[in-house]
């Protein structure tokens, strides 16, 4: 699934390229192959959390980006149904109906240290925070970024899944520094380590990374788990 999300990043940093040059033939030679990308995403089964959590978000791109065509946000609702149903099951009580009273509500499972417990990918807490964050897969790439991060990179969301950390960082950078840290934490390391960024002044920031085995159901790692926090900004805020 990730190899489709890569094209469909790819397909759409091509075509607002060609929209920016004037090109209306290639926007349109482009934008034919976007549909059976979408389908494709969306027809595929998710093998791991990640997958589903990133399937899911996409469908909820597309609804927002067609906000305004009512018939695409219906057909779109529809296929977020269907995944819903299919992930987790469509036998379940519907949300709209009252459970009786005398149904005995299970407490949820223990918390297991070291896998997602549904914290992780939490959205609405990630796309919150202030920090950088994002998760990266086995092969350093993004699979997911927080706005914050995004803003940093000069990129949207939608764009950096796919993308290869060096890209962003330099290859220089990648090789003597993050590929070794990263593979540590892919071994089970929490890292935690701070480096001198960039500012946009021309001077430089300093910033903490903490690093975090992102864990399947099985404990199997499967990527990595990145919050970076600008020292800078918070020793000012103090």
């Amino acid at each position: 699934m990730l190899e489709l999300f890569r094209a469909f990043s790819l397909r759409c940093v091509q075509i607002e390229e060609a929209i920016r040059l004037g090109d209306d033939q290639r926007v349109t030679a482009l934008d034919r192959h976007v549909e059976p990308l979408v389908e494709a995403i969306l027809a595929c089964r998710a093998a791991n959390l990640l997958e589903v959590y990133m399937q899911l978000r996409f469908v909820s791109h597309l609804i927002s980006q067609d906000a305004d065509d009512s018939a695409s946000v219906t057909e779109h609702t529809s296929v977020l149904s269907y995944l819903l149903d299919g992930y987790f099951g469509a036998h379940g009580p519907d949300w709209r109906v009252p459970s009786p009273q005398d149904v005995r509500i299970e407490p949820p499972p223990a918390y297991v240290p070291d896998t997602d417990n549904g914290q992780f990918l939490n959205a609405v807490i990630l796309e919150s925070l202030p920090d950088r964050v994002a998760v990266l897969t086995r092969d350093y790439r993004y699979l997911y970024s927080n706005p914050a991060n995004s803003a940093h990179l000069n990129r949207k969301p939608m764009e950096l899944i796919g993308r290869h950390l060096s890209e962003f960082i330099g290859e220089e950078r990648f090789a003597e520094c993050a590929k070794h840290k990263l593979d540590n934490c892919f071994a089970g390391d929490q890292i935690d380590y701070t480096y001198e960024c960039l500012a946009g002044s021309g001077g430089s920031r300093q910033e903490r990374c903490r690093m975090s085995p992102l864990r399947d159901a099985g404990g199997t790692v499967i990527g990595a788990l990145l919050v970076m926090e600008d020292l800078d900004r918070l020793s000012q805020a103090a």
